[in-house]
């Protein structure tokens, strides 16, 4: 009798008898061994279990993960999308913000640019806010601090252009290099690279560091799509879908 009951699908036992039925620890060791003999061949005859099982789980854990980055997000919003010197692009009236946490040195952030740009101008309805996050070493963080210097000393648009300029860049990141950068752009170089060292560029970044951390932020890009976190390079396709999903 409790073989023929064992033989049944494993699947289909633990469906259909009570939870007590299946402790183990209320088996004698026959029926233990009976009921793990069975189970494993069950498994063994339809190996799509497995993957099955592992497919509700990775459900269940992107879900679970999405719901912690909301609560990261929500927590930490007044700093994501209102710092005070973030740079701010696109539609800065637009109905949707997209913030991007990036690396100049990055290869994925340089694809990830030409995506962003074209996303800004076929939709022309949303917000960008840019979060320099120099985590590849010291030319990344060369490069940042120069962004950063010429926003400060040259305002927005200079930093746009040198945003773009940096990001299309392919060779080494040296003082050199920036300064012809800086002239080319008609920027006053002497005045940049004074203010590159200056506790006021070190805040900015030291503070969005600080965020990064605070979101778990490990990785570039990295953006936050109103509520929702997006860890990694995105397609411009999926990041307008994203967005028309985002409006409803």
């Amino acid at each position: 009798m409790l073989r023929t009951l064992f033989a049944a699908p494993a699947l289909a036992l633990c469906m259909a008898l009570p939870a007590s039925a299946l402790d183990l620890t209320q088996m004698t060791d026959e029926e233990r061994a009976i009921f793990r003999e069975e189970v494993r061949a069950y498994l063994l005859d339809n190996p799509q279990v497995i993957m099955e099982a592992v497919a509700v789980l990775e459900e269940r854990e992107a879900a679970a993960q999405a719901q912690a980055d909301q609560s990261l997000v929500s927590d930490n919003a007044a700093d994501i999308f209102d710092d005070g010197f973030s740079w701010v692009g696109g539609n800065p009236e637009g109905d949707i913000t997209l913030v991007e946490f990036l690396d100049y040195r990055c290869g994925f952030c340089k694809r990830a640019h030409t995506e962003v740009a074209k996303l800004l101008e076929t939709d022309g309805n949303i917000r960008l806010i840019v979060k320099e996050f120099p985590i590849l070493g010291e030319q990344s963080l060369l490069a940042s601090r120069f962004a950063v210097a010429t926003k400060q000393i040259a305002g927005d648009d200079a930093y746009k252009g040198v945003n773009d300029a940096l990001m299309a860049m392919n060779g080494d990141v040296n003082m050199r290099a920036l300064r012809r950068m800086a002239a080319t752009f008609g920027l006053d170089a002497d005045a940049i690279e004074a203010q590159m060292d200056s506790a006021e560029v070190t805040d900015e970044i030291r503070r969005t560091r600080a965020l990064a951390q605070r979101l778990q932020i490990t990785g570039t890009p990295t953006f936050v799509l109103e509520d929702e976190l997006l860890r990694g390079y995105l397609p411009y396709d999926e990041m307008q879908a994203l967005v028309n999903d985002k409006r409803g």
